[in-house]
């Protein structure tokens, strides 16, 4: 009860706050809150809490494929300015990272760079929604953090574990087959006129077979990559992927998103939040400044690729959200001990300083669409 009670703070403080406020920053306070760090209420450890933090987890990279826009046509004439942004950021991002793990003097070069190359369809999407912002800049940000999500994603489990390269490939590998398999069966199974009937009466009955289907697949494939030696991050972001690829009927998404963003979603990062040590990063000089590298390397390199590529600054920071990928870097570092709880803690803080970033650069792009719509009836009165 105490960890739903804690996923509330997400909703409260996007009260408070009365602008776009990512839930996530008040779900992490809330896990800190009630953690071992400062009531002690909750501890991440708990055999429970723990296998229902690693659901949250494959929840969140589900709904991280979820959010990706494959099938939106328009993005295709964007995808090669977005593509070439993405690039730029991931070569960047390579002495970018170099430069946080001299500042931090704890090594970590790659793991630093796939977060600053990172970004977040997950976070940006919604923010792009709510202000109703459009426009070609606006896509060429959407392609080029889709593209950036699915690089430094892929990229993760490598990084943190270099020496088990071969394993995390394989797995990868066997996960995308099956997800590619599930894919197929249901472009297949979707042409027959019984399925069509089946899931009309999983419409009309409430069965909700779409949604258990999908979870099926989910699971499967985080048994898959269990056993094939990878992470099931890769396993959620594969089924949130062919979910995306597949478009489904529009109650699957808003199902799928309520169980997640409902329930397990929020409790992983409450169960994050618990594992971080705050006290800590805020007592090491090192490590403070590790983090506010990091959230001034990612909008640095951000402005750089978007100068060298001719487009707005704004769009720079909006394409700086991160999410997924410094939750995973921190919850997987941590659980493999390849992280310590503080270095994990400046990751995390430095992405919730993207979060604010991004949030600044969409209104500053609804700003100048706006100014551009109101432009010509103001010349023509």
């Amino acid at each position: 009860m105490l960890l739903v009670l804690a996923g509330l703070g997400g909703p409260l403080l996007g009260l408070v706050a009365r602008r776009f406020v990512p839930v996530v920053v008040g779900e992490i306070v809330a896990g800190i809150l009630v953690g071992p760090a400062v009531l002690g209420a909750v501890h991440p450890a708990g055999g429970t809490i723990s296998a229902l933090g690693e659901i949250g987890f494959a929840m969140l990279m589900l709904t991280v494929g979820m959010h990706l826009p494959l099938r939106d046509r328009r993005l295709a004439s964007s995808a090669r300015t977005g593509g070439l942004l993405a690039a730029l950021v991931c070569v960047l991002a390579l002495p970018a990272g170099l430069l946080a793990a001299g500042i931090a003097g704890s090594g970590h070069a790659a793991v630093y760079a796939v977060v600053l190359a990172s970004g977040s369809a997950a976070v940006l999407l919604p923010a792009i929604e709510e202000t109703g912002v459009a426009g070609a800049e606006v896509l060429t940000v959407m392609a080029q953090v889709a593209i950036a999500d699915v690089i430094t994603i892929l990229s993760v489990p490598i990084v943190l574990q270099p020496s088990r390269i071969g394993h995390a490939a394989l797995g990868g590998v066997l996960v995308a087959a099956g997800a590619a398999l599930a894919f197929a069966g249901t472009r297949v199974l979707a042409g027959h006129e019984w399925v069509r009937r089946v899931r009309r009466l999983s419409k009309q009955r409430s069965w909700a077979l779409d949604l258990r289907l999908s979870l099926l697949v989910l699971f499967a494939l985080a048994w898959i990559a269990q056993k094939g030696g990878t992470s099931i991050l890769i396993a959620g972001f594969a089924a949130g992927v062919m979910v995306a690829l597949i478009g489904g009927p529009k109650r699957l998404s808003t199902q799928m998103r309520g169980i997640a963003d409902g329930f397990f979603v929020p409790l992983y990062f409450v169960v994050l939040g618990a594992r971080l040590d705050l006290a800590g990063l805020v007592r090491d000089p090192a490590l403070l400044a590790l983090a506010g590298a990091l959230a001034v390397l990612n909008i640095a390199i951000h402005l750089l690729a978007t100068l060298l590529v001719r487009q707005p600054a704004a769009a720079a920071l909006a394409a700086t959200a991160q999410l997924g990928v410094p939750a995973a870097v921190a919850s997987l570092g941590i659980s493999e001990h390849i992280l310590s709880p503080v270095i994990a803690t400046a990751v995390v803080a430095s992405a919730l300083v993207s979060l604010a970033a991004s949030t600044l650069g969409v209104q500053m792009l609804a700003r100048a669409s706006a100014g551009a719509v109101s432009s010509p009836g103001a010349q023509t009165a």
